[in-house]
C-alpha cells in the first residue's frame, strides 16, 4: 500500500498529503475483543480474493495471557495469535496498521484512543454503537486534552465509525462483518475491484447498495460506512475526497441522510472543483426499507415542527437545511447527479456508468470465477449437504429447551413437586421416576454414608492433602481414590454375590464356605469396630425403614442369614452398611416393578451402587477439607514413633 503520489506508508486519508486508498491486498489488521464470526468472515473474504496471507494478524483479548484462536483460511485450519494488550500486538506485528475495535460502547473509546497512540496504527474502525458523544467530540482527562477525532486528524490517522460495520476494498480487504454474508459478497462481486467509490452512513444500506452497484455498474472499488453516530470519526466528504485521488475510482456514489451538515461539505468540495469525478448522490432517511423511503425522505420529515431523529443518532432533522429536499437540491446545484427519487437511483447510476464506459473512461472489470470457500460443517449440516456422526450420546438429560430436563422432567416440575436428591438420582441414574419410598431410601443412603469420622482412609487422605495446602478438588480426589474393595467399594460386590447365591437357592453356609474355598472374602460382611454386641446404627436404621416401606426384603433376609452364619466364626463378621445397602437395593429394584431381570443385573454389573457411596462420602470429604482449612492446620507429618522402621 502506498501513499498517493509517493512510495511508502500512507500518512492518513485526510491530511494535506495523505490522500488515497486505505487498504490493499497486503493490509493486515489487529482485531480487538475476540468475536469468532466477523473474524472468520474476514478470512473467508481473504481466501475469496486470493490473498496469500490472512488479513487478521493478531487478536487482542484484554486480560488473556497469550495463546491463539483456531479459524479456517480456505480449506486449512490456522491459528491466529492472541495477546492481552494493544501494546503487545503492535510490538509483535508492526505491519498490522488497521485496528478493528469490537469493544462495547463502554470501553470502545479507551481502547480506540490507546490504538491511535500506537505509531504503527493508521486506521481505527470502531464498531460499537452508542459511544458517548463526549468521548468522540469533547476533551477529557484520558485524552490528555485531545478529543478522539481531533487527535486522529492531528496525527494523520483515520477513524471509521463509531456505529459502523466498517468498509471493504473489493478484492483486497474488508473490516469485520462489512458486506454481510459470503452469498452477498459473491452476489455483489466484491471478490474483484470495480470502478465505483461508495460511501454511506448506514451499514445495512451499504450492503444493499453494493448489490445495486454490481447490477448498475461493474461494482465497487471501495465502500465505506462511516457510521450513524452524530459525530463520526470521518465524514462522507472525507472519503469522497479520497476517491478523487484514487485512479481506479471512476465514479463516486454517495448515500446521505437527513440531519447534520456533512453533505454540505461535499457540496463545497464540488463547487471548489476539489472533486471533479462524477458524483451520484441521494439523501435518504435512516433505517427505512426501500418501499418506505418515499414516505419520509422528502415529504414527511419537513412537516415536523421540532427536531426529529430517524434511526441513527446522526439522523436528526433539525431544520429545513438539514432536510432531504434541501440537501438533494444543494448537491444537484453543485454538480452532483441527483435522481428524482430513491427508486430512480439504480437507473441513474446505470446511465452515468454507461456514459463513462462509452467515453472510454471505464474499462469494465474482467469477470472470473472466484475460488469456492468450503462450507462450514455446521452450515452444511443445517442445509442438508452432509451427514455427520455425533460425538457423544446422552439419554439422561437435555439442555436444548427453555429449561434443562432430567430424563424428560423439567426443573420446574421437579421443584414444584418438592423433589429431593433421591428423585434426581432416580432420573439421572435409573432413568425412571421411582416411587417416593424408593427415592427416600436413596436419600437415606446418602445421608447415612456421608461421613464415618476422620480416621478412615478416605477422610485421612483428604485431611493430609488439605493440610498440604492443596485446593478443594485435589483434596476431594485424594480421598475418593482410596475407595475400593477394602474401603466403601463393596456395595456392588455384596449385591452381586448375594444376588447370585440367593437366586441360585444356596444356603448361607454353602455360600460362605464356597467363597472361602475360592479365597474370596464375603463382601458386605465384617467391620473393624462394629460387632455382634456393638451393632452399626446405620444398618439398623436402613433395615427398619425397609421392613416398613418395601414390599419385599428377600435379599436383605438372605444377607441376614449369611450374617447369622458368619457370627458363629467371629463376633465382628456382621452385616455392614455396604452389605445392607447392596441387599436392600436389590430388594428395591425387584419390588418397584419397573426393572426387568436383565436391567437389574446391568445395574449391579455397571457399578451403580458404589456410585451411592462415592456421592455420599464426597460430602464428608469436602467437609473435612474445609474443616482443616478453616482451622488453619499445618502440614501433616507422622511422628517417628508411629512408624515401624525395619530392614
Amino acid at each position: 500500500m502506498t501513499e498517493m503520489g509517493s512510495p511508502g506508508r500512507p500518512r492518513g486519508a485526510f491530511g494535506s498529503s495523505g490522500r488515497g486508498q486505505l487498504f490493499s491486498k497486503d493490509t493486515q489488521a489487529i482485531f480487538f475483543n475476540w468475536k469468532q464470526l466477523p473474524v472468520q468472515r474476514m478470512l473467508d473474504f481473504d481466501f475469496l480474493c486470493g490473498r496469500a496471507t490472512p488479513s487478521v494478524a493478531v487478536i487482542v483479548q484484554p486480560g488473556s495471557h497469550g495463546g491463539f484462536q483456531k479459524l479456517f483460511f480456505g480449506r486449512e485450519e490456522i491459528a491466529i495469535p492472541q495477546v492481552g494488550s494493544i501494546q503487545e500486538a503492535t510490538a509483535a506485528f508492526p505491519k498490522a496498521d488497521v485496528f478493528i475495535n469490537f469493544a462495547s460502547m463502554r470501553s470502545a473509546f479507551e481502547s480506540s484512543f490507546d490504538a491511535l497512540k500506537q505509531a504503527t496504527i493508521r486506521v481505527v474502525a470502531i464498531i460499537a454503537e452508542g459511544v458517548p458523544e463526549r468521548d468522540t467530540k469533547q476533551a477529557c482527562a484520558p485524552c490528555t486534552g485531545h478529543e478522539l477525532i481531533a487527535y486522529a486528524q492531528e496525527n494523520n490517522k483515520i477513524i471509521i465509525g463509531p456505529a459502523t460495520v466498517g468498509g471493504v476494498q473489493a478484492g483486497a480487504f474488508k473490516i469485520g462483518d462489512a458486506a454481510g454474508t459470503l452469498d452477498n459478497i459473491l452476489a455483489c462481486k466484491l471478490y474483484r475491484p470495480g470502478s465505483v467509490g461508495f460511501v454511506s452512513k448506514s451499514g445495512g444500506m451499504s450492503n444493499e447498495m453494493y448489490n445495486v452497484l454490481s447490477r448498475a455498474a461493474d461494482g465497487i472499488y471501495e465502500g465505506i460506512a462511516i457510521g450513524g453516530d452524530a459525530f463520526p470519526g470521518s465524514t462522507l466528504s472525507d472519503h469522497c475526497l479520497r476517491y478523487q485521488h484514487i485512479p481506479q475510482v471512476k465514479l463516486i456514489v454517495v448515500l446521505g441522510e437527513i440531519g447534520g451538515q456533512d453533505e454540505y461539505s461535499l457540496v463545497d468540495a464540488l463547487k471548489s472543483k476539489r472533486i471533479t469525478k462524477p458524483v451520484v448522490a441521494w439523501v435518504r432517511p435512516v433505517r427505512q426499507p426501500p418501499l418506505l423511503l418515499f414516505f419520509v425522505l422528502g415529504t414527511c420529515a419537513k412537516l415536523f415542527k421540532s427536531e426529529v431523529q430517524f434511526g441513527h443518532a446522526g439522523a436528526k432533522s433539525g431544520g429545513d437545511a438539514e432536510s432531504a429536499q434541501a440537501k438533494n437540491a444543494a448537491l444537484a446545484a453543485a454538480g452532483a447527479i441527483v435522481p428524482g427519487s430513491f427508486e430512480e437511483l439504480e437507473g441513474t447510476i446505470r446511465k452515468v456508468y454507461g456514459e463513462l464506459r462509452a467515453a472510454g473512461v471505464i474499462t469494465p472489470a474482467a469477470e472470473f470465477a472466484p475460488p469456492v470457500v468450503p462450507m462450514d460443517l455446521a452450515m452444511a449440516k443445517k442445509t442438508g449437504k452432509v451427514r455427520a456422526p455425533t460425538h457423544i450420546v446422552s439419554s439422561i438429560c437435555d439442555d436444548r429447551g427453555e429449561e434443562p430436563t432430567y430424563c424428560g422432567v423439567t426443573m420446574s416440575e421437579l421443584i414444584e413437586n418438592d423433589a429431593n436428591v433421591g428423585d434426581a438420582i432416580s432420573l439421572l441414574w435409573f432413568k425412571r421416576r421411582l416411587p417416593r419410598y424408593a427415592t427416600k431410601f436413596i436419600e437415606m443412603c446418602v445421608v447415612l454414608c456421608a461421613d464415618h469420622g476422620p480416621c478412615v482412609s478416605g477422610a485421612h487422605n483428604t485431611i493430609v492433602t488439605a493440610r498440604a495446602g492443596k485446593d478443594l478438588i485435589s483434596c476431594l480426589v485424594s480421598g475418593l481414590l482410596t475407595i475400593g474393595p477394602r474401603f466403601g467399594g463393596a456395595i456392588d460386590d455384596a449385591a452381586r454375590y448375594f444376588k447370585q447365591a440367593c437366586d441360585a437357592g444356596q444356603e448361607a453356609d454353602e455360600f460362605v464356605e464356597g467363597m472361602k474355598r475360592k479365597g474370596i472374602r464375603v463382601p458386605g460382611i465384617g467391620h473393624r469396630i462394629k460387632s455382634k454386641d456393638n451393632r452399626d446404627k446405620r444398618v439398623e436404621l436402613l433395615q427398619r425403614y425397609a421392613r416398613k416401606h418395601f414390599p419385599s426384603t428377600r435379599y436383605l433376609d438372605y444377607g441376614i442369614s449369611v450374617e447369622e452364619y458368619t457370627l458363629q466364626k467371629a463376633a465382628n463378621l456382621v452385616l455392614n452398611v455396604d452389605g445392607c445397602i447392596g441387599a436392600l437395593f436389590l430388594d428395591l429394584l425387584n419390588s418397584v416393578g419397573m426393572f426387568s431381570p436383565q436391567e437389574i443385573q446391568e445395574v449391579v454389573d455397571i457399578g451403580y451402587l458404589n456410585g451411592l457411596f462415592v456421592l455420599a462420602r464426597s460430602i464428608g470429604f469436602i467437609g473435612h477439607a474445609l474443616d482443616q482449612k478453616r482451622l488453619q492446620q499445618p502440614l501433616f507429618r507422622y511422628p517417628w514413633d508411629e512408624v515401624l522402621y525395619t530392614k
